[in-house]
């Protein structure tokens, strides 16, 4: 890992530090043109003794704007130092873990998964809009249907038509006969470019979509595509319990990933991290947002620096390593969960490298999904299944609990 490194708990505070004086300080400095300033310090005290020993928190207050993509050269400068602390994130992410070539991509800290997806489909839209001269009706988002519902959402918003694929109800796997057939009614019935979303660990079950299954069926088809993964939730799991995985940016089909930070990462809620290849992002620029230094080619316009830092600052406590051993430890209480419900019988589906644990729906009595506060498949209507996600705090006598009162209302 050449980006990504651990700091001490001084060095981050003094990094912190120097971010934030190279920033503006509206406290201090004159600034009359941006329509902006730190949080109210009515309401919020900036001279708190504990901000001094947390620098998020210190940034939070000081309330920087990171409008714009700074991987594209200029942003707004009054915020320069903490826009490179997005950098240096992005760098980490992108080149150590995602596999990109130095200076070869673009991205963002955004405020949420679901807007990175959404921005990676508005961006496909407009390359085939403007590269290819499509029209709309010609473009087609295909994903399958355990795909996070950001995508449908960004359809209906796009006003591009969603191919939902089916998959097999116990491997969560795409059926390949059914991708072929919906490609090919869809190519005859007038669509010629698709944006393809491939999960990276779906919300619901973990599961984890094989990009080849799209890549040669589009191929096979001779329709041109561009790739998205949509790694909200596994994007900090699968490439670190799978060092094999080649679902990242060596896989020359594959053109942006989205990544998560307020899941897995435990950073705030409204932190996720959209990664394109570098040509691609130009494509959502809006001319329009002229006050803007740098121009703006993000679909949230303003956003939060404090939460660029907050990711900076959990990157750099932890280092490469430990985050290996973090993912290591939720991977090895996983395989003791499935192993229990292994010896009862019970059916489930898990990923073998995510920390999702999925059980059918009639195993859990109504007691047992309220007692542990599972999650179903769908609260609307007749459900499936219902999940665990053994996050950081699912401690080992948690999923000892759970077992034994499932074990009890099985047999019962």
């Amino acid at each position: 890992m050449k980006y990504w490194k651990k700091y001490s708990h001084q060095e981050r505070l003094d990094k912190v530090a120097e971010a934030l004086a190279e920033n503006v300080n509206f406290a201090q400095d004159i600034s009359l043109g941006f329509p902006a300033s730190k949080l109210d310090g009515k309401v919020f005290y900036d001279n708190a003794p504990f901000l001094k020993e947390a620098p998020t928190l210190q940034t939070f207050v000081a309330n920087p704007n990171h409008i714009g993509c700074h991987t594209l050269g200029q942003s707004e400068s009054v915020f320069s130092g903490t826009q490179q602390l997005e950098n240096e994130v992005l760098n980490a992410l992108a080149i150590d873990v995602f596999k990109a070539k130095p200076e070869g991509f673009d991205g963002y800290v955004s405020p949420g998964g679901t807007e990175a997806n959404i921005q990676a489909l508005w961006m496909y839209r407009n390359y085939f809009l403007h590269e290819h001269l499509a029209s709309l009706q010609e473009i087609a988002i295909v994903s399958s249907e355990d795909t996070h519902y950001s995508i449908p959402k960004g359809a209906n918003l796009l006003q591009v038509d969603w191919l939902k694929i089916p998959v097999d109800f116990s491997t969560r796997q795409l059926d390949k006969k059914a991708l072929l057939s919906i490609l090919i009614q869809a190519k005859e019935n007038g669509k010629k470019y698709c944006i393809v979303v491939s999960n990276m660990g779906t919300t619901m079950f973990g599961s984890v979509d094989n990009p080849l299954d799209y890549i040669e069926t589009l191929n096979a088809l001779q329709l041109p595509f561009k790739l998205h993964i949509d790694g909200a939730y596994g994007g900090f799991v699968y490439p670190f319990s799978n060092q094999q995985s080649t679902i990242n940016f060596s896989n020359p089909a594959i053109s942006s990933i989205t990544i998560d930070a307020h899941k897995m990462l435990q950073a705030p809620y409204g932190t996720g991290i959209f990664i394109c290849r570098k040509n691609l992002i130009h494509h959502v620029l809006t001319k329009e947002a002229e006050y803007v230094e740098g121009m703006d080619v993000t679909l949230c316009g303003s956003r939060s620096g404090a939460n660029a830092v907050a990711v900076w600052m959990i990157l750099s406590t932890y280092g490469p390593h430990g985050w290996f051993e973090k993912v290591n430890t939720l991977q090895l209480r996983t395989d003791f969960l499935c192993r229990e419900l292994d010896q009862l019988d019970i059916r489930y589906f898990r990923e073998p490298f995510m920390n999702i644990v999925t059980i059918e729906a009639k195993y859990i009595s109504n007691e047992i999904a309220q007692r542990f506060k599972l999650v179903p498949q769908s609260h609307l209507k007749d459900n499936k299944w219902y999940k665990i996600v053994v996050m950081n705090h699912v401690e080992p006598e948690h999923l000892i609990t759970f077992i034994a009162e499932l074990n009890a209302s099985v047999y019962a």
